[in-house]
C-alpha cells in the first residue's frame, strides 16, 4: 500500500523540480520526500477562548506524528465566536464560516497534496466545518476537538458562560450591585477552552467521537490538561493505521453511523444547532438524512443527561 499516493506527485515526480526546490526550502530532506504528508488544519487564533490555545495543540499533533515515519505540516483557517458575536451584526457571519473553514481546508489538502487531515477544532462552527471538508477530501482523517474550558469560580460558586447572562438579569432586577455583577463577568470564564456546557461545540465533539471521526474521550478531555496534550501526541498509530488500512472518512460516515451520533445527541440534550449541522454533514457525505430522521431517533431515545 502506497502511504504517499497525494503527495508523491511533487516529492516523487522529477518532472516538478520547483515543488521540490520548495519543500527543501520549509526544511524537508530527501528521505521527508518519501514520507507520507499529512496536513495538519488549526482553527486557533486569539480573539476567542474556545480557539486560543489551538495552533499548541497543533504543535503537539505535529511532534506526536513524526515518530511514524509521517511528516506534519500545520495550516490555519478561520473561525468566529458565536459567544462573542452573539447579540451584534457579527452574528450574521457565524453560520457562513462554517462553509469557509470547510472550502478552506478542501483548498489547502488538495492544492498541496497532503495524504492525510488533521484538523485540531474549538468552537460551534469549526467541528462541522472541518468535518464537512474532511468529507469532501475522503483522504484519512482524524478530528481532535479542542476540549471544554475550566470551570470558573466566586465565592464557592462554580460559574461558566451562562452565568454572565444571569448576572446580568440579577444586575437589572436590583438582586446584586455592580461590583458584584463585574466580579461574576471577570470570574466566569477563566481561561481557553469551549464553552462549558451541552452547547454546540460539547454537543458536535460528543456526537463526532460517537460517529467514529475522533479517538476515544477526544470530547471529555478538557481543554487544560495532560489527558488533552496525551490524546495529541497519540495521534500518530492512529493515522498511520488509517493510512496503512486506507481507512477514509467515508467508510466510517454512514448512515448507521450518522443515526448513531444524532441518537447521543438526544440522550446527553445536546444543542438543536446539530441539527442545522448534521444535515450539512450529511450531504457532504451524499447520504440521505432529513429532519424527520431526528424526530424519529429522538421519539425512540431516552434523554439520560
Amino acid at each position: 500500500m502506497e502511504l504517499n499516493k497525494f503527495s508523491k506527485r511533487v516529492t516523487q515526480d522529477t518532472t516538478q523540480p520547483a515543488a521540490q526546490a520548495m519543500l527543501h526550502a520549509i526544511g524537508m530532506t530527501d528521505e521527508d520526500f518519501k514520507k507520507p504528508l499529512i496536513g495538519i488544519a488549526s482553527t486557533g487564533y486569539e480573539g476567542n477562548p474556545c480557539n486560543m490555545h489551538l495552533n499548541d495543540l497543533s504543535v503537539h499533533v505535529k511532534a506526536g506524528i513524526a515518530p511514524h515515519d509521517m511528516l506534519g505540516l500545520i495550516f490555519n483557517t478561520i473561525g468566529v465566536s458565536d459567544g462573542i458575536s452573539m447579540g451584534t451584526p457579527g452574528m450574521r457571519f457565524s453560520l457562513p464560516s462554517r462553509d469557509i473553514i470547510a472550502d478552506s481546508i478542501e483548498t489547502v489538502v488538495q492544492a498541496m497534496s497532503y495524504d492525510g487531515v488533521v484538523t485540531v477544532v474549538g468552537c460551534d462552527k469549526n467541528m462541522p466545518g472541518a468535518l464537512i471538508a474532511m468529507l469532501r477530501l475522503n483522504r484519512p482523517s482524524i478530528l481532535v476537538y479542542g476540549g471544554t474550558i475550566a470551570a470558573g469560580c466566586h465565592k464557592d460558586k462554580e460559574l461558566d458562560v451562562v452565568s454572565a447572562f444571569e448576572a446580568w438579569g440579577e444586575k437589572v432586577a436590583g438582586v446584586i450591585d455592580e461590583k458584584e455583577y463585574k466580579e461574576v463577568i471577570r470570574n466566569a470564564c477563566p481561561g481557553a477552552g469551549a464553552c462549558g456546557g451541552m452547547y454546540t461545540a460539547n454537543t458536535m465533539a460528543s456526537a463526532i467521537e460517537v460517529l467514529g471521526m475522533a479517538l476515544p474521550y477526544n470530547s471529555s478531555n478538557p481543554a487544560v490538561s495532560d489527558q488533552k496534550i496525551e490524546e495529541c501526541k497519540a495521534l500518530g498509530p492512529a493515522m498511520k493505521n488509517l493510512l496503512e488500512k486506507d481507512i477514509k472518512p467515508l467508510d466510517i460516515v454512514t448512515k448507521k453511523s450518522l443515526e448513531n451520533a444524532l441518537r447521543l445527541i438526544t440522550v446527553l440534550g445536546g444543542s438543536t444547532n446539530a441539527v442545522l449541522h448534521f444535515l450539512a454533514i450529511a450531504k457532504a457525505a451524499d447520504i440521505d438524512l432529513t429532519i424527520d430522521d431526528f424526530q424519529r431517533i429522538s421519539d425512540s431515545t431516552p434523554f439520560l443527561s
